[in-house]
């Protein structure tokens, strides 16, 4: 495959300090050759996509204006900093983005002094920049600037309005960027959005704030009188022209825009004055997401992170099977709910700004009025829906495992101790794949069982999804947790009729005299694969799907403990505090005394990768269980005739 080549402007940035080399007419041209180089590489590598072309001039003003790495730049969430990466050194190895050992799809310290904050969960940004602002101030930096890019998508999230709550009463050198294009994932739901959009919309407001910016722009020029008196200009001006009072400067945020985010002249301008102007102000910029791509401009939900496609043809490369294939397991969830949901009028489904990432969409279509997207607002999506749970409703809660750490003091307080039936189901569970360490969900197993009144559940294929969550539904007596990973599952017939199950129930696969090998949910099929193995290899491995891993089925660990002295625990997800180590806890309070190895998640930060590679980092693919148990049965044989 030849090497992509990026535009003549391009291909001479190795840093920041090039581009602002540059004349200011040469501008558009780089923006040009930005967006068609991202669009290049994606094409042929895959990413995520229109996020980074929406913010292509502005990435360019953000860098040309301000003095980075010295000046702090810290992108919200970070889809949308590939065009960042190329233009900080990382050009010529862009190719390699979400690869395995290759660069991260998100800003990430470790990997470059211009990725002052490792981002990948949303509406950390301005906490952020207001932490290191106020670290320059205390250390007497005052000429550093901070700027956090955040969208308004990020800005539903509560931990923005927390930010700028804060930053209002501080005198820190501190600019919001709002980068305003009406989408996440999804579009955008909630009053803000109406809000922005309100401002963006209002005629009378949009044909004077050129006038209000000119003056503004220039008030460092007359001394602090005229600033004031020219601060009470603007607050008066924005306040009468708007039908409510403006809500970032009743926050004390210096509010400046809306303006073209796609228009680079006039960015660079306007971000040249705001570094004169002191304090905290956000700066409200219009985007479109996919800007430049027309396809992605058009239909944005689906551009999001299309994979590798044809750029000629706009085409999305899809793998064509001769079989027919599993679904995904989101997939599964989005299509069972529907089935209960049309059985039980109690069932409502809320979803944190993921119905398409989720499936919610499916459940949204067919009952709009019983679901719910929150915006991204994880701790709100649990406590509403254990609001939901007191009114007699049988609440889904479908949020994904690494988002779900977002939330957890609602989980334990309003949910768990309050013993409320509320259904979450945790996509995403164990290694994410190319999203990386932000989004593995490696803890959840250990940070749900250790709950009071929580069951804790994991389906080991499509038919054990339906069953549970059927069982869920009916399920009164507390909180109930269902965990499934990304991707597909292993059943192309997958819509089997729904079957109660009894909670805190576990399955015996098969018979073994060797050792015995526990799994947890969709690793399981992986273990299934390794005492095939073993068989080849001479060793008898008895296989236990747990189901569980709170409650335990205890009947059959007696079973296990009783028959088996070597015994494997497999799990896609942390060891430390999970379902291995509830299988411990269960043999030292029985006294048992087998030879236990836990297999899954290390103690340590799993980087990106296929879900199949991390779990041969990890040491839990099929290949591995099959070593492991060689080794366990070998190494015991060996005492066992030494006695």
């Amino acid at each position: 495959m030849d090497i992509i080549q990026p535009g003549k402007l391009l291909s001479k940035i190795d840093s920041p300090a090039d581009l602002r080399s540059l004349k200011k007419e040469q501008l558009p041209q780089v923006v040009r050759e930005l967006r068609q180089y991202i669009i290049d590489v994606v094409s042929v590598y895959g990413g995520h996509f229109g996020a980074s072309l929406g913010v292509s001039e502005l990435t360019v003003a953000l860098h040309y204006v301000f003095n980075t790495p010295d000046d702090q730049l810290v992108w919200d969430v970070g889809h949308q900093a590939y065009g960042h990466k190329i233009l900080t050194g990382r050009r010529d190895n862009f190719s390699s983005n979400r690869v395995y050992k290759g660069l991260s799809g998100f800003p990430k310290r470790s990997e470059s002094e211009f990725d002052t904050f490792g981002v990948g969960h949303s509406s950390t940004s301005i906490s952020a920049a207001l932490g290191m602002a106020t670290g320059s101030e205390i250390q007497g930096e005052k000429d550093r600037q901070h700027i956090a890019v955040i969208g308004d998508g990020a800005m539903t999230g509560g931990m923005a309005f927390e930010a700028m709550n804060n930053a209002g009463v501080s005198n820190s050198n501190l600019l919001i960027v709002l980068n305003d294009n009406c989408m996440s994932i999804d579009p955008n739901v909630g009053a803000l959005k109406e809000y922005l959009t309100d401002i963006t919309t209002s005629h009378t407001y949009n044909k004077i704030r050129d006038e209000v910016w000119k003056l503004l722009g220039k008030i460092s020029k007359f001394g602090p009188n005229a600033q004031e008196i020219a601060s009470k200009i603007e607050n008066g001006l924005k306040s009468a022209i708007l039908k409510q009072s403006n809500l970032f400067e009743s926050l004390n945020l210096r509010y400046f825009g809306p303006i073209d985010g796609h228009d680079i002249h006039h960015l660079v301008e306007v971000m040249n004055d705001l570094k004169d102007i002191p304090g905290p102000k956000i700066l409200h910029c219009l985007t479109v997401k996919g800007k430049g791509y027309p396809q992605a401009e058009k239909d944005q939900t689906k551009w999001h992170a299309p994979g590798k496609f044809d750029k000629i043809t706009g085409e999305i490369h899809k793998v064509v099977h001769e079989t027919p294939q599993p679904p995904k397991y989101q997939e599964v969830f989005g299509h069972t709910l529907v089935e209960l949901a049309d059985q039980n009028e109690k069932i409502v489904g809320i979803t944190p700004a993921m119905p398409s990432g989720s499936s919610m969409n499916i459940m949204m279509e067919a009952h709009p009025k019983r679901s719910f997207d929150v915006g991204i607002a994880e701790q709100h999506a649990v406590t509403f829906s254990a609001g939901l749970a007191t009114r007699g409703l049988v609440p889904f809660c479908n949020i994904y495992s690494s988002f779900m750490q977002r939330a957890y003091d609602q989980v334990v307080h309003d949910v768990a101790i309050q013993k409320l039936p509320v259904i979450f189901c945790l996509d995403r569970a164990g290694v994410a794949g190319a999203d990386g360490p932000t989004h593995h969900g490696a803890y959840d197993l250990a940070y749900m069982r250790c709950l009071p009144n929580m069951v804790v559940a994991a389906p080991m294929n499509e038919k054990e999804l339906r069953n549970m969550m059927l069982t869920a539904s009916e399920w009164k007596d507390g909180p109930f947790t269902i965990r499934y990973p990304r991707g597909q599952g292993v059943m192309p017939e997958w819509k089997t009729p729904m079957e109660k199950l009894e909670v805190g129930t576990g399955r015996k696969l098969r018979d073994g005299k060797d050792l015995a090998i526990l799994s947890i949910g969709h690793i399981g099929n992986y273990a299934s694969r390794s005492c095939k193995e073993l068989d080849a290899k001479g060793i008898s491995a008895a296989h236990y799907d747990m189901r569980f891993v709170k409650p335990l089925d205890q009947e059959l660990l007696h079973e296990v403990f009783r028959n088996h002295k070597l015994v494997i625990t497999v799990e896609d997800g942390s060891i430390m505090g999970g379902f291995g180590s509830a299988v411990l806890e269960f043999m030292a309070a029985n006294d048992y005394s087998s030879k236990v190895r836990l297999l899954g998640i290390p103690d340590k930060v799993v980087e990106h990768g296929s879900q199949d590679q991390l779990y041969s980092e990890c040491g839990y693919d099929n290949e591995s269980i099959t070593k492991e148990a060689l080794e366990l049965v070998r190494a015991y044989t060996k005492i066992s005739s030494v006695k």
